[in-house]
């Protein structure tokens, strides 16, 4: 393939990678974009391989490395269960910038990467290297670790160790410092050492990242590291001069980046802040600060909720991680059928951090084939919540807790959340009385017209379905 067909490639490469983002922004045109998107990678893989740069002699490897590389993808996409995406997409991060540390290192080591280069484009070519290879030890390290933390591994507490903000800042003059070191470096060998010790600092740096942020904020922090991920992407571009990597790599950061913004505001947080950690508390258990709730519960069953439902006239479903984990959205779906075909009018309300990454709900609620044009966002439902006659918490606890607007003192303090208390009954789907994913306590539970369904979602919702046919 000449050079010049390679750059058309490239160009139209971008454009659809483009276009795929432009699809994946809304549920009725995200399979469109998934295809622009895979439609652009081939093009861009197969103008990469085919191009001017790679020898015949390197497209057996590559071919090889492809198939074993596409064999693993293709067995997880067939394998890993809906509740497990989120680490996954945690543990592909870590890839992204596994690859842009060894490509780093290979470039750094290849004399033919640095020939023909006058003294600044040489100084230029090391300084993408080490920054190529400080943000993806950061995002390698971090990914582990947000991996560990999705798929229950690791603990969801913050590991907060005291005076973390200077340690922090003291690796980061230690990396400034080795950085200077390694660009006045004389060759290879005496460059090794100021670029192995970074690229230790940087992946102790990550480790404490991740580890410092809470439960709560880990939805932020895989949106936060597709950013990273995305900047490692283009670092490597500029260290092997790909022009297509660079764009490809500045999108999905910049992307990412804007996500992590959005989230942010959806919870009421400074980006900065969450890098410092601190949200979340312990996991499954009330939270010191702020006031706790007092009263009793009031439990319903499954034939009493199919009853409200039936008598019901406006009825809002808020998803939540548990509704993921009891894979109860296809039954989710069938009772929202049936009601629609009574005439019920029913929604679906979704927090931009429910479930443990961003669309989480949206792509369980897409799976089970529930129309796009009844799903909604928070701020389009919260003002509908004192018509409802019913509003249903499936497993889901942080995004619906009032302590968020009532109460100053608790960790989750000026988070936005979805109102269903206002409604007339609500009613709260939860296998036990623990706390959700942030660790603190709900005072929804105890509100006089809210009812507590206890039990597996799917179990208890599919006792729902048979009640309200038979009714």
């Amino acid at each position: 393939m000449s050079e010049s067909l390679a750059t058309v490639s490239y160009i139209g490469a971008t454009i659809l990678f483009i276009l795929s983002l432009g699809g994946l922004s809304n549920p009725e045109t995200s399979r469109r974009g998934n295809l622009y998107g895979m439609i652009g990678m081939t093009i861009a893989v197969l103008a990469t391989v085919f191009g001017p740069r790679v020898t015949m002699a390197g497209i057996p490897w590559i071919i090889g490395g492809m198939v074993v590389g596409g064999s693993i993808g293709l067995y997880a996409a067939r394998t890993v269960q809906m509740t497990q995406m989120p680490e996954l997409v945690a543990l592909m991060h870590s890839l992204v910038g596994l690859a842009a540390c060894l490509v780093g290192f290979a470039n750094y080591i290849d004399p033919s990467a640095s020939a023909g280069l006058s003294h600044a484009e040489k100084v230029i070519h090391e300084i993408e290297i080490y920054v190529g290879i400080l943000i993806g030890a950061i995002t390698f390290s971090g990914s582990i670790i947000a991996f560990g933390k999705l798929s229950g591994k690791i603990g969801g507490n913050p590991m907060l160790l005291p005076g973390r903000h200077w340690l922090n800042l003291a690796g980061l003059l230690i990396v400034i410092y080795f950085g200077g070191a390694f660009i006045k470096s004389a060759s290879v060998a005496d460059g090794m050492t100021p670029l192995i010790v970074m690229t230790v600092i940087a992946l102790l740096f990550g480790i404490h990242m991740v580890m410092a942020i809470g439960g709560a904020d880990m939805p932020v922090v895989v949106s936060m590291l597709n950013s990273y991920s995305g900047w490692a992407a283009a670092a490597t571009g500029f260290m092997l001069n790909n022009d297509l990597l660079i764009v490809t790599g500045a999108l999905v950061g910049s992307s990412g980046a804007i996500l992590s913004y959005i989230m942010c505001a959806a919870m009421n947080r400074h980006f900065i802040s969450v890098i410092a950690g601190g949200f979340g508390t312990t996991s499954g258990a009330p939270a010191a600060a702020g006031a706790q709730p007092a009263g009793e519960v009031a439990p319903i069953l499954s034939a009493e909720t199919a009853e409200l439902l039936a008598e019901a006239k406006n009825v809002i479903i808020v998803p939540g991680y548990g509704m993921a984990v009891a894979q109860a959205q296809h039954t989710v779906y069938e009772i929202t059928r049936h009601l629609r075909e009574k005439g019920v009018n029913v929604r679906f309300g979704i927090h931009p951090v429910a479930g443990r990454m961003p669309g989480h709900m949206n792509v369980l609620l897409a799976e089970a084939k529930v129309p796009y044009d009844i799903v909604f966002e928070m701020d389009e439902l919260n003002d509908d919540f004192p018509a409802t006659d019913v509003a249903i918490v499936i497993g889901a606890n942080d995004i619906v807790n009032p302590a968020a607007q009532d109460d100053p003192a608790s960790p989750i303090a000026g988070m936005p959340v979805l109102e269903v208390w206002k409604a007339k009954t609500s009613i709260v789907m939860k296998r036990s009385m623990a706390s959700g994913y942030a660790g603190v306590d709900n005072p929804l539970f105890y509100k006089e017209n809210n009812r507590m369904l206890f039990g597996d979602a799917k179990k208890m919702l599919d006792e729902v379905l048979v009640a309200l046919k038979g009714a």
